[in-house]
């Protein structure tokens, strides 16, 4: 049980980083850019630490293709609640309609 679900919690909290990492200086707009370019950098070092060990623990049970998958369902979620929840953007009912049907794609990956 541990291979199926040690990816999927590291995966999770990479891309809690991940996210930070790429859009989390939108609030901070009169930063830099070679500041926050920096900023993101070491923020994505820790993204590193828990995304790669991820992967390496779940090529175990799961196949590159769904691994990929798996990164992309959890990109979708962390990345919803970061952009209502920290940058203030609404999500529509076009968004929803899209990213549910990204995840019915992810539902054929897994398919045998």
């Amino acid at each position: 049980m541990f291979a199926y679900l040690a990816p999927i919690l590291l995966l999770v909290a990479s891309n809690v980083f991940m996210t930070f990492a790429w859009y989390g200086h939108l609030k901070f707009t009169d930063r830099p850019l070679w500041l926050v370019v920096v900023a993101s950098w070491g923020i994505a070092f820790f993204e590193y630490c828990l995304q790669v060990p991820g992967n390496r623990i779940g090529y175990r049970v799961y196949n590159p293709a769904q691994l990929k998958t798996i990164q992309e369902i959890i990109t979708l979620g962390v990345f919803v609640a970061f952009s209502v929840g920290y940058l203030g953007a609404a999500i529509k009912w076009n968004h929803l309609v899209g990213f549910a049907l990204i995840v019915a794609a992810a539902f054929f990956i897994f398919l045998d």
